[in-house]
């Protein structure tokens, strides 16, 4: 007698799921979508789910590490401990990319199971974070833990939703794509996520301007139900069923050797070591830009926060820069080595901004910085794709993301410490060129254009192994990048 036959749940349950295979694409969500095309509209649509990352990253970083030390008075030490809680999942993200490559589903969905976990992820962590912040700042009831755990655990949970649901959606954007497009949809998604992060600030600046609990309460679980809003929308009839690839028989390599066989070529060790060194050498400053230019160069609030737009717009700038030079067959190592030297000018001039005392250099400065690091950030992710001929893209996106965010989280933690440590030594005298509270600030942007240049000796023998792609003809060609050839 079968298992089926003895038991009635079994049964239940294979009948459960044959239904939703044979249900019409008419209602069934997510269904069967064509790829032979991949209009503009449907990009767009798609892309969506950069805006939930961009709005959940907004919320970690800015909006609530704020609302914490001021509104709530929580102290700056559990406020750094909780916002860094997220870069422990940014290791996983390969780990999920190899996952989303080889899942085994009945409904013939790889990407779409990791990207809706991902969503109620970071919907869950999102939820339960205002009563756990309010919990944290006077909690009168229970344990003392209970409030530093319960932050904990949503920035936790948060975070690991926002790693997976965007390694998973980058990874469905290039199974859609085609070869010849896969750049120009990579790029679009960034640009959409850097939309949804400046969308974001401004609606929740003016949402919490008149600050109270049950304001904060409102934004944050009304941010978690758009998530899920935005994420639905964003994979309707979005990934192609095809029980064929996902069948629970198919033999599927080990984490263990498809990462083998991912870092088979030699040149995948030394790019993500370029891709850590680069990602923590712009990183560094984050923190430290508009705190720099109130502290040393005295510029007042409102002057400070133009400087996210003119990153913004330098970044943009990177990524149409980008778009030409690829269009034109440039070789993306030679543009990521150039973000690097843009990065490195860009600190140099914030570094000259406070001899000079000169606001306009730190401001153009800033614009560099911007410029080098999305056209380093895009550029190292097209050769991470480029070199996924060996393996998937969940893989190759993920190990991408993974040391990215990781060396990101790194650097934002260690330009904070190595700052306080500095003027901390250095004090209020003068000790030859050191001087607080500058000195921190500088050996901070030195120690960032040291890395960009570490990073240029590992990217520099990359430079020339330009991949190509076969046409509609079946020639070969330049791999080509550029606004003009969206599809659609």
């Amino acid at each position: 007698m079968s298992l089926a036959t003895r038991n009635p749940i079994a049964r239940v349950n294979g009948k459960i799921i044959a239904y939703w295979q044979t249900v019409g694409t008419r209602y069934l969500p997510f269904a069967d979508a064509a790829t032979a095309d991949l209009p503009l509209s449907r990009l767009m649509r798609l892309s969506m789910f950069q805006w939930s990352i961009g709005m959940a990253a907004v919320l970690l970083t800015g909006t609530l590490n704020r609302v914490m030390i001021v509104e709530l008075g929580v102290p700056t030490s559990l406020v750094a401990l909780v916002v860094a809680i997220p870069v422990l999942a940014a290791p996983l993200r390969a780990l999920i990319g190899y996952r989303s490559d080889t899942y085994k589903s009945v409904l013939g969905w790889r990407r779409v199971p990791y990207i809706w976990l991902g969503t109620m992820l970071q919907f869950g962590g999102l939820a339960i974070m205002p009563f756990a912040l309010l919990l944290l700042e006077s909690q009168t009831v229970g344990p003392q833990w209970a409030g530093p755990v319960g932050a904990c655990l949503a920035f936790l949970l948060t975070g690991l939703g926002m790693h997976m649901a965007q390694t998973a959606g980058l990874a469905l954007a290039t199974d859609l794509a085609a070869e010849e497009t896969r750049p120009r949809v990579v790029a679009l998604m960034y640009v959409m996520l850097l939309v949804g992060m400046l969308v974001a600030a401004l609606a929740f600046s003016w949402l919490l301007a008149d600050f109270s609990a049950l304001r904060l309460i409102q934004v944050v679980q009304g941010s978690a139900a758009l998530t899920v809003i935005i994420n639905v929308i964003c994979l309707w009839k979005q990934e192609p069923r095809n029980a064929v690839a996902t069948r629970a028989d198919r033999d599927v390599p080990s984490f263990r050797e498809a990462l083998a066989l991912y870092r088979s070529d030699k040149g995948t060790t030394r790019l993500l070591t370029a891709v850590a060194l680069g990602s923590a050498g712009f990183a560094m400053q984050d923190v430290l830009l508009e705190p720099y230019g109130g502290e040393v160069l005295h510029l007042s609030v409102s002057q400070t926060t133009m400087l996210t737009a003119i990153w913004s717009c330098g970044t943009l700038l990177g990524f149409a820069h980008a778009g030409r030079a690829l269009g034109k067959g440039r070789d993306m190592y030679r543009l990521a080595a150039t973000g690097l030297l843009v990065g490195i000018v860009g600190f140099s001039a914030i570094v000259f901004a406070d001899p000079l005392q000169s606001a306009n250099l730190f401001r153009a400065g800033t614009a560099l910085i911007g410029f080098g690091a999305g056209l380093f950030a895009v550029c190292t992710m097209l050769a991470a794709m480029a070199l996924a001929e060996r393996s998937d893209h969940g893989l190759a996106i993920g190990a991408w993301g993974a040391v990215q965010a990781t060396s990101i989280g790194i650097g934002l933690a260690m330009g904070g410490v190595i700052r306080d440590l500095v003027n901390s030594a250095v004090g209020s005298s003068a000790h030859g060129a050191l001087v607080a509270p500058a000195a921190g600030y500088g050996i901070v942007y030195h120690l960032e254009i040291a890395l960009l240049f570490v990073g240029l000796a590992c990217i520099g023998p990359l430079v020339g192994r330009q991949t190509s792609y076969r046409n509609a003809n079946g020639q070969s060609g330049a791999r080509q990048f550029g606004l003009a050839e969206l599809p659609g």
